[in-house]
């Protein structure tokens, strides 16, 4: 039976299948059932929250419309895959993460293995379907419209940023005492 530090590593791994999971229902429902650039709804009837099919060729933010069309495989497909690679090796081999920091990486796994699975699988692209009035902040009206995926990886890289924070705190009061 494997030991209680393998299912400690492997728990959090659940968020992982479970970001996929609703990504892939939820960008499966949207696709299914309305056409691209639909406006399904205004949740609130004054423009704060819309619900809204739409495709993204390109990466955050619409970085990477310039690359040529040709290379874009490369950089969003294969470069994601090996970062993606990259992290889960490091995860399973650093003795150093405390448990929110497994937690924060799994759930940014899920949700770029969410998005790759539409790059690989949805020509049309992304599906991305959220988009929330932003009110000219950062120069954004509209915060770019995004998916459960997106959500989940902007949200454990927010949380796995302030557990380095706390754990670099702790380990500075430690080493004063």
């Amino acid at each position: 039976m494997p030991n209680k530090n393998f299912w400690e590593r492997a728990a959090p791994f659940s968020l992982t299948a479970l970001v996929i999971l609703l990504d892939q229902i939820t960008k499966s429902y949207i696709a299914n059932n309305w056409s691209i650039g639909t406006m399904i709804v205004d949740v609130f009837n004054n423009d704060l929250l819309r619900i809204y099919h739409m495709r993204n060729k390109v990466i955050a933010f619409s970085l990477g419309g310039g690359i040529p069309e040709a290379a874009r495989p490369a950089l969003f497909i294969i470069l994601p895959l090996i970062i993606l690679g990259v992290l889960c090796v490091f995860y399973w081999k650093s003795n150093d993460f405390t448990r929110l920091q497994r937690w924060a990486i799994a759930g940014i796994v899920g949700g770029g293995i969410g998005n790759l699975l539409d790059r690989i699988f949805r020509p049309e692209g992304v599906v991305d379907f959220v988009s929330v009035k932003f009110f000219g902040i950062m120069g954004f009206e509209r915060w770019p419209t995004f998916n459960v995926a997106d959500s989940a990886v902007v949200i454990c890289v927010f949380l796995w940023l302030i557990s380095l924070f706390l754990t670099r705190d702790k380990d500075k009061q430690g080493a004063a005492a």
